[in-house]
């Protein structure tokens, strides 16, 4: 069933659960993602990229599919855009259907991004879609999405109210496209950022935190945790090891499964760990 991801991600943070976020590439990732939430009773929030939008040439193909998924979901389920750059994707994405889009604004000045953050959840709240995003420059000298950047509570809190948005993705210590999980997260600054801003907070580069880290940042007031690379390196782990295995092999169905089933497992643990459930 397709599902409010305010109200989902609301409803976790007053639990101090997590909510699972994870970045559709091809179909077989919203398959499994979802199978994976079915199978733990939990809801999922299925991440289209305007990367994947740009891999696949548009978004309405890989987009139908995604909403198609989410609508026949035995649990809720959020159909995404993820850090979008482009305003039209955005009004493309609720055009199409999408209950939910990430304005990524990080690279333009703070004012220029309040500005356009504000034009965004405008359109997407008179058409009853959420708006998840992120202060710009504002948010540490390196970038955004650099590691060191810190996003300051005060400022934070100034975002959500100039803005409106429903979600802030916020920087406390992990970063984008992370092969191994040794991020320190800062749950301090974490905690001091959920006591300022009045919606749920996201974690970009949920991939390269351990298990522990995350526990304790979901702990700390982090709600909504983005998957991505974690999940990519562990499918094609898989892929290579099928067709090391099986050389004569061809048929893609065959070595895409053993990675959609490494996927499938991995998504299942980070739910359960996510909501807090034993293994």
């Amino acid at each position: 069933m397709l599902a409010d991801i305010f109200e989902l991600a609301t409803a976790a943070q007053a639990e101090g659960k997590g909510l699972g976020a994870f970045n559709v590439v091809v179909l077989d990732h919203a398959e499994q993602f979802v199978a994976a939430a079915e199978a733990v009773g939990r809801p999922v929030v299925l991440q289209v990229s305007e990367n994947a939008v740009k891999y696949h040439g548009a978004l309405a193909p890989l987009g139908q599919a995604v909403l198609a998924i989410a609508r026949d979901a035995a649990v809720p389920v959020v159909a995404h855009l993820d850090h979008a750059e482009s305003v039209e994707l955005c009004r493309q994405a609720v055009e199409l259907g999408f209950n939910s889009v990430m304005y990524d604004g990080s690279k333009l000045d703070d004012a220029t991004n309040r500005a356009t953050t504000a034009q965004v959840v405008d359109f997407c709240h008179a058409a009853g879609v959420r708006v998840e995003a992120e202060l710009g420059e504002v948010g540490g000298k390196n970038g955004v999405h650099d590691p060191s950047a810190r996003t300051d509570p005060h400022d934070a809190a100034t975002f959500v109210e100039a803005t409106g948005v429903d979600l802030l993705a916020v920087a406390v210590g992990s970063s984008h496209a992370m092969t191994t999980r040794g991020a320190a997260l800062d749950n301090e600054l974490i905690a001091a950022i959920r006591a300022a801003v009045p919606v749920p907070l996201v974690l970009h580069g949920s991939s390269g935190v351990s298990d522990e880290g995350m526990v304790a940042a979901i702990k700390a007031g982090m709600t909504k945790i983005n998957v991505s690379t974690h999940l990519n390196k562990l499918y094609t782990a898989a892929l290579r090891e099928y067709l090391a295995a099986n050389e004569s092999v061809v048929d893609p169905r065959k070595y895409m499964g053993a990675g959609n089933a490494a996927v499938r497992a991995e998504v299942e643990r980070l739910l359960r760990l996510y909501a807090g459930q034993a293994a």
